[in-house]
């Protein structure tokens, strides 16, 4: 086990080279966007077979009301039309793409305080998940919510919020997950990692 970085791709690469590693699976958060492009040249410097596991997103159901966007940035130009009160739960290292916009008020919720730049009308919620949908709705009514922006990163600890915003009616801006560095193959389960470390990694 090693905890923290390694310098950099450079880093990563030789420390593959000196344990010796002969596969490398990428289970990264699928918005780690520049540990997994580092991973991907790393691998390709000491020509480890490399594979991504990104866990399934969050599928649209009847009822909700999504609109998707291809960036931080182009969720904030989205908002305006949308609603004045926002719920931003895209994590505290993205406020920076909602600080130009005055006129909406925002309620933040993440796991550490949020630093400058940040929007200037805006309470915070320092909190982790797993969330509940009673808490969820709850939270959206008291705070008068008319939007939620999130990040679709899958998984079933913060997916009560999305059900929340069904039920009230409330716009959702979904911001779509980066691709996998090209070239790169994704599964989407431990077990077809499983499989693939028997079979694809070892031809």
């Amino acid at each position: 086990m090693r905890i923290g970085g390694f310098g950099g791709p450079e880093g990563m690469a030789r420390w593959l080279r000196e344990h010796q590693v002969d596969a490398l699976i990428d289970a990264t958060h699928p918005f780690a966007d520049t540990i997994s492009h580092n991973a991907a040249r790393a691998a390709a410097a000491v020509h480890v077979p490399l594979l991504a596991l990104r866990r399934p997103g969050w599928v649209a159901g009847p009822g909700d009301r999504w609109h998707p966007a291809a960036s931080l940035e182009e969720a904030a130009r989205l908002l305006p039309e949308l609603g004045e009160r926002v719920f931003l739960t895209t994590g505290r290292m993205g406020l920076a793409a909602f600080a130009h916009l005055t006129a909406p008020w925002f309620l933040v919720r993440s796991v550490d305080a949020p630093q400058p730049p940040v929007p200037p009308r805006m309470e915070v919620i320092l909190d982790r998940g797993p969330f509940t949908l009673e808490g969820e709705t709850a939270l959206l009514r008291g705070h008068r919510i008319d939007v939620l922006v999130t990040k679709d990163s899958g998984a079933g600890a913060t997916a009560p919020k999305l059900a929340a915003a069904r039920d009230a009616g409330i716009p959702v801006v979904v911001v779509q997950r980066p691709p996998a560095p090209e070239g790169v193959p994704v599964v989407r389960t431990p077990a077809e990692a499983v499989a693939w470390l028997r079979t694809d990694a070892h031809p």
